[in-house]
């Protein structure tokens, strides 16, 4: 029972964090005083490293390490335990005390060099221009450790840091960047050789079934499945994309209307979809099929090239795999958009003054976007989607957490007033099992409030299945 309870344990950890993660800034205080209610509530060891309590990290060991097996059984998997493993890493991080950081930084092999006194006055005035939040006296205060750029990439591309001969001079307060790029490194190879060795663990009849069980437990509604199927006509599509789709999706039928065409990277994501919001195999065909071929398409290139991968796309062609739409988190980490590609993710992929211009051109007032481009400047994508929903919407808090295109469409749908119905079919598909070789989202549909109640309705299959005979 013990193996069993502390997987599920950190299961409801990792859940909150996710939550609160694209619910908050996760440097501001309304997150961190939330997160720590919710850790204290979940009785969690969540700052064993400054604790001498041997259970404790105990627990903490064991339970990553379950999860480990479990969430390193496909590539969406892995993407999804990364992300809210590092974000716990940063909160815990940045609770401890100076003296707890340097020692943790020299047990993870991570002895950066902190510059002298004379040093550190002779580059104050670089340091203090660089380096944003510190003013000359807190520089003064602050020790500097001399860093070597590859490890400070991040902060160098976001211009938070000095450089000078080949390194940068990072503040202990910003030495966090270091240490999540340190870890996400270590963990992601960490996750691929566990993966490499599942064969040996899906031999074991008592330890595949559970490790199963808790990889599906947190896999948000995949959208591959709708009881709406077939409910929205191919008419209703240029209406849905002003009033109910993300700023993705809305940027890609764009694209299609105004060239014609979308290339592949495009034509999975916004496809994909349009399925998600109950478009036919039939209704897809003749919908790609009329736009391509007021192009340079022609009907029989059309029926020979590109029929079947939206054939594909729904299950019928190939592996026969019934491939389910792009969560946010895929849409934001994966296959970057190129010259001429309109896939991707706006608020991540797109340049901030072209970004304003299209939203200015959406009729967004001047205050919402730069609340919008000030999310995107911290990189918080899914939050800014999130504000670009209250004020496409006139609502002043969304009551979601928002985490896949198709979620947005179906909350657009019900603050309309015309969606009651496809709510309530969406969130009862919320539990679907992953499918053989598709991609999952890996994100939830929950309300990140103090309160758990979504989390331990979820957790009560999970629970009672630990529980049998």
């Amino acid at each position: 029972m013990e193996f069993e309870s502390f997987a599920i344990d950190r299961l409801k950890l990792l859940k909150v964090v996710e939550n609160l993660g694209v619910s908050y800034v996760r440097s501001s205080d309304s997150y961190k005083t939330k997160l720590a209610f919710e850790l204290r509530k979940l009785k969690f060891p969540y700052r064993a490293l400054a604790e001498d309590d041997y259970e404790a990290r105990r627990k903490d060991h064991i339970s990553h390490f379950i999860l480990r097996l479990a969430y390193c059984q496909s590539e969406d998997l892995r993407r999804w335990f990364l992300q809210q493993e590092m974000d716990l890493l940063r909160y815990r991080f940045n609770e401890l005390t100076d003296s707890l950081r340097q020692k943790f930084l020299e047990h993870v092999n991570l002895s950066f060099e902190a510059i002298s006194e004379d040093l550190k006055n002779e580059l104050v005035n670089e340091l203090c221009t660089s380096t944003p939040g510190l003013t000359m006296t807190k520089v003064k205060e602050q020790m500097f450790y001399k860093v070597g750029l590859v490890d400070a990439v991040d902060l160098f591309r976001a211009r938070r840091v000095f450089i000078k001969d080949g390194f940068a001079y990072v503040p202990l307060k910003d030495i966090d960047a270091i240490v999540l790029n340190n870890y996400r490194t270590k963990l992601s190879k960490a996750l691929a050789l566990t993966a490499r060795s599942l064969p040996s663990i899906q031999s074991d009849e008592r330890l595949q079934p559970l490790l199963n069980h808790l990889s599906h437990s947190y896999v948000g509604p995949d959208y591959s499945v709708q009881k709406n199927t077939g409910k929205i006509s191919l008419e209703q599509i240029d209406a849905l994309s002003v009033k109910s789709f993300p700023l993705c999706m809305r940027q890609l039928h764009k694209a299609l209307r105004d060239n014609h065409h979308l290339r592949h990277g495009g034509r999975m994501q916004y496809g994909l979809f349009l399925k998600g919001i109950g478009l036919t195999l039939e209704q897809a065909l003749e919908f790609w099929k009329k736009e391509f071929i007021r192009g340079k398409v022609d009907a029989d290139k059309f029926d020979k090239g590109y029929a079947y991968s939206i054939r594909h796309n729904y299950g019928k062609e190939g592996k026969r795999t019934d491939y389910t739409p792009y969560s946010c988190m895929k849409i934001i980490m994966s296959n970057p958009p190129s010259q001429g590609d309109y896939h991707g993710c706006p608020f991540r992929h797109s340049d901030p003054e072209l970004l304003k211009q299209k939203l200015q051109s959406y009729k967004i007032p001047p205050s919402g976007i730069t609340q919008i481009l000030e999310l995107v400047k911290g990189m918080h994508y899914q939050l800014a989607c999130q504000k670009y929903f209250e004020l496409t919407h006139d609502v002043d808090d969304v009551g979601f957490s928002l985490n896949h295109p198709n979620q947005y469409f179906a909350e657009s749908q019900r603050q309309l007033g015309g969606g009651r119905e496809l709510k309530k079919e969406l969130s009862n598909s919320g539990n679907s099992q992953q499918k053989s070789n598709s991609q999952e989202s890996m994100n939830s549909n929950s309300t990140p409030t103090s309160s758990n109640t979504t989390t331990d309705a979820e957790l009560e299959g999970l629970e009672a299945y630990f529980t049998e005979d």
